[in-house]
């Protein structure tokens, strides 16, 4: 139904039965076509390339996770991010001037809302001259950078790949004496034709060309740009709006005379590739900290780009039709290894009525990357413009979002360790469920949350499916439901939230004070919810580390614990911890334990004293909560709790 993949391509196919989960991946980065048909005998697929060797792989499972693992462990594993990055991004094409970025910082900070990063597009540059600012509107870029910094917050700008043909713009001057430009089929360079008019394309299939280009982002080669200044690469497929189909003519020539027909969908990877080590190199070169992890944003993407960071679905619309494609289109995205995708929040060509954007909100704060985006064209949709009411569901949305960030930043470590989607499809922990295979209006955050958005206007109730034989509880509430006794039940929604439930079994940690960013959280202290399964067990995972360096990769520096619920005992193990010695960061201040049988009447452990809890029944299941309060355990100490 849909042919034309617009930015990227990942040709690897999951296929999925009861019993068994399969994967096939052809290595092949030419034009491709993929069409699948059902029959009675099954499903068939034919794969074809309009050039490039037979390179096929199979990935026998047998189940989704092992086939998630299979792919990573031949393409990689997603990049550690930032935590900043999993924060909340606003972006408009585009903000006018350093006034307009001053006014929205503060209007977040006035409304109490949360936020991690401001984006230019690229209306902040000297006439499409990346790397440049236009001085007129943005004269003091530093200034501005570091009054967002000063407050914890980061800034992004916009670098696309083709460079103004411009002998006066020192990149293009520099590139063409090296002749570093992709070249036409008669070894001249190519001249294409996108934003800043006449430009040239940087040949990224040559190593020595993404080595000078990581040489670019230092502050004195991109002047007017500091350390808290980050990268979105878009247009990198590469667009050329006088070629042919909108992109690089096929016989153009790279590196070693190879055709651009072969490479065509790895271009924009390679891009994207070369842009994050130049922020590497940054950091090597900084004398104020240790090298950070990039984070550069990407449209274009290829198997592999999990390696190097996030990308986006790109130019979307505001309707209810493109709120309901971004959960299959983020779906098929993690199950192919680049899990760290999103969609534009609010859509970005047209003006989202004020449901659609809460709505999108609601639904958005659960895209692995968050970022609300907007044409030039459009009316401006910062959150507090919609009215004292929307502003304040939207904002618990984007509360929501931080206050899960401990188990976002868990789930991205295995999406690190293991391959697996931070965003993913029910049957992916539910293989066996053969009903639930197309399922697109409900999906899994991680292997504990199931989320039920709301994505036709002017509903009052969903119908959620329930899968597996447990129990699944009410995220913020104290509903419990029974898997095995209702598959689907009718829930009532209202305008302030979506349906979000955790998994019985689980446990899962959060960090409940509202902040101004992630910044901002690093001393507070941490929440578990303990959801109980039917045989009064849950278990989880926590991973913390200093969410900015490579300190965890090259020396270890972080700290993994697994908390379980068993026998009426909760216990926190510390399985590594290299980072914390005291615990100011790392205390616990709040327990939920949810699905209890019986009143518990008695909390304590050894040396350990609970003097603040209390417990509430749940009238329609029956069961119990407990909530400790002012706990005084950490989740860097093994310690055991006992219930009576």
């Amino acid at each position: 139904e849909h042919p034309f993949g617009l930015y990227g391509s990942i040709p690897f196919l999951t296929a999925q039965q009861p019993g068994q989960t399969a994967g096939a991946f052809w290595l092949n980065a030419a034009e491709m076509y993929v069409d699948i048909w059902k029959t009675e005998k099954g499903t068939s697929t034919q794969w074809v390339s309009e050039s490039g060797i037979i390179d096929l792989f199979f990935f026998l499972g047998p189940e989704p996770k092992d086939v998630a693992g299979q792919y990573a462990a031949m393409t990689g594993t997603t990049q550690m991010p930032q935590l900043f990055s999993l924060g909340y991004h606003q972006c408009r094409w585009n903000y006018k001037d350093e006034a307009d970025v001053a006014s929205v910082d503060e209007n977040f900070d006035a409304h109490g809302i949360p936020c991690d990063v401001i984006w230019l597009d690229i209306e902040h540059t000297d006439g499409k001259r990346y790397m440049t600012w236009d001085r007129t509107h943005f004269p003091h870029p530093e200034k501005m950078q570091q009054g967002l910094a000063a407050k914890g917050r980061k800034m992004v700008t916009i670098v696309d790949p083709h460079i103004k043909k411009d002998d006066s713009y020192a990149i293009y001057k520099e590139a063409k004496a090296k002749g570093f430009f992709v070249k036409k089929s008669d070894g001249s360079d190519f001249d294409g034709w996108c934003w800043p008019g006449s430009s040239m394309y940087l040949d990224m299939l040559d190593p020595e060309v993404r080595q000078w280009w990581a040489t670019k982002f230092v502050p004195g080669s991109y002047q007017g740009s500091t350390e808290d200044l980050y990268i979105w690469n878009d247009m990198n497929e590469p667009s050329v709006f006088n070629g042919p189909e909108i992109t690089m003519h096929k016989d153009n020539l790279h590196h070693n005379n190879v055709e651009h027909r072969e490479i065509h969908n790895i271009y924009g990877y390679l891009y994207h590739m070369a842009t994050a080590d130049g922020l590497v190199y940054r950091g090597d070169k900084s004398d104020h900290k240790p090298s950070d992890r990039p984070f550069v944003l990407s449209r274009a993407f290829f198997a592999g780009s999990q390696r190097v960071g996030p990308i986006w679905t790109g130019d979307n619309t505001a309707d209810w039709d493109h709120l309901r494609v971004s959960i299959p289109m983020c779906l098929s995205l993690g199950i192919s290894g680049l899990t760290f995708s999103g969609a534009d929040v609010g859509g970005f060509f047209g003006n989202p009525d004020t449901e659609l954007l809460t709505r999108w909100y609601q639904l958005g704060i659960f895209y692995p990357f968050f970022r609300a985006h907007a044409h030039i064209d459009s009316k401006r949709r910062e959150p507090w413009l919609f009215g004292d009411e929307a502003m304040n569901d939207i904002r618990n949305a984007i509360k929501l979002r931080y206050n899960l960030l401990p188990y976002t930043y868990t789930m991205f470590r295995l999406a690190h360790t293991k391959g697996a989607p931070v965003m993913r499809p029910i049957w992916y922990e539910f293989p066996d469920e053969e009903e639930l295979y197309e399922m697109e209006t409900q999906f899994l955050f991680g292997s504990d949350l199931m989320v039920a958005p709301v994505l036709n206007a002017g509903v009052g109730q969903l119908q959620v499916h329930l899968p597996g034989q447990d129990l699944w509880y009410r995220l913020d509430g104290d509903e419990a439901l029974d898997a095995s006794a209702k598959k689907v039940v009718t829930v009532p929604v209202d305008m302030h939230s979506i349906p979000v439930y955790v998994r019985g079994g689980a446990i899962v940690p959060r960090r409940m004070r509202p902040r101004r960013n992630t910044a901002a959280m690093e001393w507070d202290p941490y929440t578990l919810v303990v959801a109980l399964d039917k045989s009064g067990s849950a278990k989880g995972e926590i991973y913390v580390d200093d969410f900015s360096s490579f300190q965890f990769e090259k020396h270890n520096i972080y700290l993994r614990s697994e908390v379980t619920f068993a026998k009426n005992r909760l216990s926190n193990a510390v399985q590594e911890n290299n980072i914390f010695r005291g615990n100011f960061k790392t205390k616990i201040e709040r327990i939920e334990v949810r699905g209890l049988k019986k009143r518990v009447s008695k909390v304590g452990g050894e040396r350990t004293s609970i003097n603040h809890w209390h417990t509430t029944q749940d009238r329609s299941s029956g069961l119990w909560t407990l909530v400790i309060e002012n706990s005084p355990l950490a989740i860097n100490l093994e310690w055991t709790l006992e219930f009576s």
